[in-house]
């Protein structure tokens, strides 16, 4: 008569070990993906990786900096499962030395440079354009590294475009990377800043902005490589597809970013 209860109370048990399995086995499942990334991508990339983590229940950790930075770090072995530049060189550099997957390497998008001041400032960046620069008032012009951030070179080249460089190089104020140049102007650290395009929306109306011609500069086509000590193949190539869904290229669209078509 006693056997019955404990043989229902095993059942039991067992059930609820079950159940308690089913519950945990999504989050089991979901795995993280270590991105390294640009720093115009900061606004952008945070909500696309939202997005992916809500859809998937995969985590996307994301950090940024320059790309000449990421790529040293890649190359020291830091443990990233993606890398998105800003451009393609430095993702080229890495498949020429082995530490890209062959095949991986994919165009995401297409960025751009403004002359951005405070709100308040006095310069007239949207009549001016880049004639600004020789303005007295201006004291420092803020760029990103250009020995190590595509966006920094873009900035030399269209002030080299424009015939100007070699008067206001004495002015440049380098920022470790494009962030970090957008903070110098928006701080009053500098008169006024050479940033991306993508930063300047992220900043909506705490300044002005003047949109450098494409043709003043190099395009600033942006690549993403897996790297080859990934562990998460799949789920990088999932994020890079990810990229391209139209929810994720609205996004970009809306910081700025032309699809890697455009020219």
């Amino acid at each position: 008569m006693n056997a019955q209860p404990k043989t229902v109370t095993r059942a039991g048990f067992a059930f609820l070990v079950l159940c308690l399995l089913l519950a945990l086995a999504p989050a089991s499942l979901a795995a993280e993906l270590t991105v390294a990334a640009a720093a115009d991508l900061n606004a952008p990339l945070q909500e696309i990786a939202d997005n992916f983590h809500q859809q998937t229940g995969d985590t996307v950790r994301l950090s940024f900096g320059s790309s000449g930075n990421l790529t040293t770090q890649i190359e020291n072995g830091a443990p990233y499962d993606l890398f998105l530049s800003a451009d393609v060189g430095y993702p080229e550099r890495l498949l020429k030395e082995n530490l890209a997957l062959p095949g991986s390497l994919m165009t995401y998008a297409v960025g751009a440079i403004v002359l951005w001041v405070p709100a308040d400032s006095t310069l007239d960046v949207e009549r001016a354009g880049m004639q600004v620069l020789l303005n007295p008032a201006v004291k420092r012009i803020a760029i990103a590294n250009p020995e190590h951030a595509p966006y920094g070179r873009a900035a030399v080249a269209a002030m080299k475009h424009e015939n100007i460089y070699d008067n206001v190089r004495n002015r440049l104020v380098l920022g470790e990377n494009i962030s970090q140049a957008a903070q110098f102007a928006e701080s009053g650290n500098a008169q006024i800043g050479i940033i991306a395009l993508a930063g300047a929306l992220a900043l909506d109306r705490k300044g002005r902005n003047w949109k450098i011609p494409q043709d003043f500069y190099p395009a600033l086509q942006q690549g993403a490589v897996v790297t080859a000590h990934t562990k998460n193949k799949e789920l990088a190539q999932k994020f890079l597809e990810f990229l391209n869904t139209p929810q994720s290229r609205a996004i970009l669209t809306r910081f700025g970013f032309a699809a890697p078509e455009a020219k």
